[in-house]
């Protein structure tokens, strides 16, 4: 009778114990596991980072990024199987459709910074821009300060052109500034010889001379006219467990050589549907950062 009850306790604390473990999991990674999906957000024409190819199937270098964190989910919550579900995005869009469980990462060209983080949190750091300005190599300017007198270009309502309204003030450069209406206006300044300069992130002026009908006539400045702003992907606010998992997987993508592949795929090599190359090898602060990954949100932090 006594080994038969002490059978019977065994038997049901060895049940309790399983059960409690299937009750640990909450949040995304129980509905993942729930569901035997994940969806992924992505968005349609961030090159290089998430976008559209001639088959209407999202690629990129932030799409590369979430596959690699999806096997490391798939492997976390042991699963033979985990399908991958794909929902478009937009700035607007964005963060109410991860608050809302819609999407749970979102794979593109989000930057992470404090007021963001009130709403969703970010896993380390894929990409580092700052705003920098592109000139014709026949120019010959060498700094920020070769712009003094010069007819300097930006888009109106950005971020970029109030950097450089200040940076003209602060430094007395003595620049016309010319709002443009969009991107593609003041680049043609520049290669019409209307303006000397183009001031824009980084990233978004690599994309303008590698479409040009002339890459090989343009430089962008190693100057910026700000600080290194991270971007991130992002994931729901509050969900320590999943937070834990994306983590660990973004860890150990950059930290190992594979981080830098994927990397040089994207940014340094011939992308689809055009064979544009955007010639951007990784700078010092993001190969520092891939070192140490970080989901820090403050620029200083990746001087």
């Amino acid at each position: 009778m006594t080994r038969n009850y002490l059978i019977g306790f065994a038997l049901a604390a060895a049940l309790g114990a399983g059960q409690a473990q299937a009750d640990e999991l909450t949040g995304t990674l129980k509905n993942i596991k729930d569901t035997g999906a994940i969806t992924l957000g992505y968005r349609d024409s961030s090159i290089p980072f998430s976008y559209l190819d001639d088959n209407q199937k999202p690629i990129g270098y932030a799409m590369d990024i979430c596959y690699k964190i999806v096997d490391a989910v798939k492997k976390e919550l042991k699963l033979d199987k985990l399908e991958v579900k794909l929902t478009p995005v937009t700035s607007a869009t964005r963060i109410p459709l991860m608050a809302n469980g819609t999407v749970d990462l979102e794979c593109g060209s989000t930057t992470n910074n404090a007021e963001r983080e009130k709403q969703v949190w970010f896993t380390n750091t894929h990409f580092l821009t700052a705003s920098r300005y592109v000139f014709k190599k026949s120019s010959g300017l060498k700094s920020i300060d070769d712009l003094k007198g010069k007819t300097v270009v930006s888009t109106a309502g950005t971020t970029n052109i109030k950097q450089l309204t200040e940076a003209n003030v602060e430094r007395k450069l003595g620049a016309n500034i010319i709002p443009a209406k969009d991107h593609a206006e003041a680049f043609l300044m520049v290669e019409t010889d209307r303006a000397v300069a183009f001031v824009m992130d980084d990233i978004l002026l690599a994309s303008l001379v590698a479409g040009s009908k002339s890459p090989d006539d343009y430089v962008i400045s190693k100057d910026a006219f700000s600080t290194p702003e991270p971007y991130g992907i992002m994931l729901r606010k509050d969900d320590k467990p999943f937070k834990k998992v994306v983590d660990a997987a973004t860890a150990a993508l950059y930290t190992s050589g594979e981080g830098k592949k994927i990397y040089d795929k994207w940014f340094t090599q011939k992308i689809p549907p055009k064979g544009l190359n955007l010639n951007v090898p990784m700078g010092p602060e993001l190969a520092h950062e891939f070192a140490k990954p970080s989901d820090s949100p403050d620029p200083a932090s990746y001087k």
